[in-house]
């Protein structure tokens, strides 16, 4: 039964807990002797000073009474049921404030994902608006070029050289208007829109070699 209680929850409480539900289930009855510490020990696979603080702590609850001469007695059935309910008033405020957190983590992946979605948005219309009297231009990605295998929006494409894509050449296939994840392979001819002086930005971006990590 005790694998049913969450794994923080530490050892000795986790005794207590099963030993007040077995008193709740009528398995020890009021003012009848809890076994000896050693043999709830061995019953528990845990040190006798285990048992030790699982007993103070039902004892502090109300559930037991302890003797030094005599052992350990059932005192209450009714504590025992308490000490069950409020442990499980906590777990479950403990799961709700868990789930809370889950939720605001989850939330602020979201906003962040919307603003970069508004950011690209807004990115490809200040595009539009300040390159619409630039050239078409193409370029080849070649073999370890910095670009191959990130995205459009990883790499700021536009920020970074003042082009707007315009398509994507893929062998027999034709990108247009390829979305902030797009990704770039070797081979890969890039179609775009800039100013003249903007072409050197892209040849060089493009061209730029991938690191290489030792």
């Amino acid at each position: 039964m005790l694998s049913t209680i969450k794994n923080k929850t530490p050892r000795y409480i986790k005794i207590a807990l099963d030993i007040a539900r077995r008193i709740d289930n009528l398995e020890f009855k009021e003012g009848a002797k809890l076994r000896g510490r050693s043999t709830l020990a061995s019953e528990y696979n845990v040190s006798p000073e285990t048992i030790r603080r699982s007993a103070s702590l039902l004892e502090d609850m109300g559930v037991v009474i302890i003797t030094q001469k005599s052992g350990i007695f059932i005192k209450s059935i009714k504590k025992a049921r308490i000490f069950l309910e409020k442990f499980n008033e906590k777990n479950n405020l403990d799961e709700t404030r868990n789930a809370i957190k889950q939720l605001r983590i989850e939330k602020e992946n979201i906003e962040k994902k919307i603003d970069e979605n508004i950011d690209t948005l807004l990115e490809y219309f200040m595009q539009q608006k300040k390159i619409n009297l630039g050239s078409s231009y193409e370029i080849p990605v070649p073999i370890q070029s910095n670009i191959i295998k990130k995205t459009i929006n990883e790499l700021q494409f536009w920020h970074n050289t003042g082009a707007t894509i315009t398509a994507i050449k893929r062998d027999y296939e034709l990108f247009i208007s390829p979305g902030p994840y797009f990704e770039f392979i070797e081979g890969d001819i890039i179609c775009f829109i800039c100013t003249a002086e903007n072409y050197y930005k892209v040849e060089d971006f493009v061209n730029k070699k991938a690191e290489i990590l030792s």
